[in-house]
């Protein structure tokens, strides 16, 4: 099985279990945090959601400043208030990364790929490791989040087995 192959596999199984975690997320508690220093979750909400858009960057750009000379973003910063717009968000970036998964080779994935800050680099890696670190980053991200549902009171969807609250395998 090629790497792209893989991925979309992957992309394919991470789906739903994310989707029941955007789906449970609190409305209204957008500034809500565990302990001062934590994200908020109306931002961790909106991470989860568009982080499937990192793969289309991966894929179709060399290089991410996440604070490029002059300012600005290169990533859409707009706030997602209700789980109906995370859920639109995520379904629409996911969309978009299998057409970028399916639209590449398996030669860009031996590419290098740069992350950089202000135009200094920050990480440097080949294109298939960047996919593998963000799927791991989305996981992570997605079980933070459902920490900051149980101490919601939210319930706590299935992801990789039972839960409390949904005793289902999915």
């Amino acid at each position: 099985m090629k790497m792209i192959e893989q991925f979309l596999a992957q992309l394919d199984a991470e789906t739903p279990r994310t989707r029941r975690v955007l789906e449970n997320s609190p409305e209204g508690r957008d500034d809500w945090k565990p302990h001062p220093k934590s994200m908020p979750l109306g931002r961790l909400a909106m991470l989860v959601a568009t982080m499937p858009q990192w793969f289309v960057l991966v894929l179709q750009k060399n290089e991410l400043d996440l604070n490029p000379p002059g300012g600005g973003s290169n990533i859409n910063q707009t706030p997602l208030k209700t789980n109906a717009d995370l859920v639109r968000a995520f379904d629409e970036n996911v969309a978009a990364a299998k057409k970028a998964f399916n639209e590449a080779t398996e030669d860009v994935l031996m590419k290098p790929w740069r992350l950089l800050f202000s135009g200094r680099v920050v990480n440097e890696d080949l294109r298939h490791a960047v996919v593998r670190d963000t799927f791991t980053h989305l996981a992570h991200h997605r079980g933070q989040m459902t920490v900051y549902l149980r101490l919601n009171d939210r319930p706590v969807p299935s992801v990789y087995g039972p839960t409390a609250d949904d005793q289902q395998f999915r």
